[in-house]
């Protein structure tokens, strides 16, 4: 059973802004809570909607986007309800960080989590056991993060085993959000990501990545604030929905081979660019070793064929860091 209290009725009309209370026993507070900031809109019948960030705390863009839309969103605008989470993992949010200080969990790793463990397993326990059976559909929206550069996309999340006319709903409403690459997972459920949560509670799984480095990307907000609107037009709990957008690229990552590994500790210099077309064998970079200069360069090469879609960031590696990834186009 949850520790995890909120202080808002899920079932109460009008919006309410108030806290998770989860138990953080500590020795400046004895009886010390986490006060994790949740929303819930409601306005009658109609779609039940879950609005995620802060999964990861160093991944800024959809932390602003549901941070105005908690300010902005007034009941009439709606039917249903929304529930919205800007800071979802609130201590690593406070700390800009990817995964918590406080346990050292990364929360998109932990799922279905675990009512008794660390503040980490806490939070996934309560959303997969508490929240996403209340709802419909739930985008949960990333960054990259502090180590990572990627070119905006949107993801969908569904299995072998989702019924045919929820997958159709999925790709239908993730091609509808105005992002121009769309990433497709299909996977079987398994202890790990929000997403596996979804699908195991059978909840529509929408995502992405909009920006990353650590920093904010004006477009990067501007994809989440209309990839949000657009979200909540499709399902019929705000508007009409705006005029088409044109049909984005859906894209896929195809195995092992995708993924790009620094063979030793150096610094990397990359040798491509976002959006750049590769196949294997192509150079992805060069480490390089400053602390000793007559040590000559390593070449890494990519192993697979598609468009360079992730990067690392920082400039030093240690061996086994992913320094870039690729996905390649996807007929569905």
């Amino acid at each position: 059973m949850t520790q995890i209290t909120p202080t808002i009725d899920f079932d109460q009309e009008g919006k309410q802004v108030g806290w998770l209370r989860l138990p953080h026993s500590v020795t400046r507070s004895a009886y010390g809570t986490l006060t994790i900031p949740i929303a819930v809109i409601r306005n009658g019948a109609g779609p039940q909607i879950l609005l995620i960030s802060g999964n990861h705390g160093d991944e800024y863009e959809g932390q602003i986007v549901l941070t105005r839309l908690i300010q902005d969103l007034r009941p009439e605008e709606i039917c249903g309800r929304i529930i919205i989470l800007p800071a979802l993992n609130l201590p690593a949010v406070q700390a800009g960080t990817r995964v918590s200080p406080l346990d050292d969990g990364n929360l998109n790793r932990v799922f279905p989590g675990d009512p008794d463990g660390g503040p980490t397993w806490k939070i996934a326990d309560y959303v997969e056991r508490h929240l996403l059976p209340m709802v419909d559909v739930v985008a949960d929206f990333h960054g990259g993060g502090s180590s990572l550069e990627y070119r905006p996309h949107a993801s969908v999340h569904y299995s072998m085993d989702t019924p045919t006319e929820q997958k159709r709903r999925s790709l239908e409403v993730v091609q509808k959000l105005g992002v121009p690459h769309v990433m497709v997972f299909e996977r079987m459920p398994r202890p790990g990501g929000l997403p596996d949560a979804a699908i195991r509670q059978g909840v529509i799984s929408l995502g992405g990545e909009y920006g990353g480095m650590g920093c904010v990307s004006r477009k990067g907000v501007a994809l989440v604030q209309q990839a949000v609107a657009r979200l909540l037009a499709f399902f019929g709990a705000k508007d009409t929905l705006p005029p088409d957008v044109p049909q984005p690229e859906m894209m896929h990552i195809f195995g092992a081979e995708a993924y790009v590994y620094a063979p030793e500790p150096g610094l990397f210099e990359p040798a491509t660019d976002l959006g750049d077309r590769v196949r294997p064998g192509d150079l992805c970079g060069h480490v390089l070793f400053p602390d000793n200069p007559a040590r000559p360069p390593i070449p890494v090469a990519f192993e697979g064929a598609g468009e360079v879609v992730c990067k690392r960031h920082p400039g030093r590696v240690e061996r086994g860091d992913c320094v870039a990834h690729l996905a390649a186009p996807l007929s569905i």
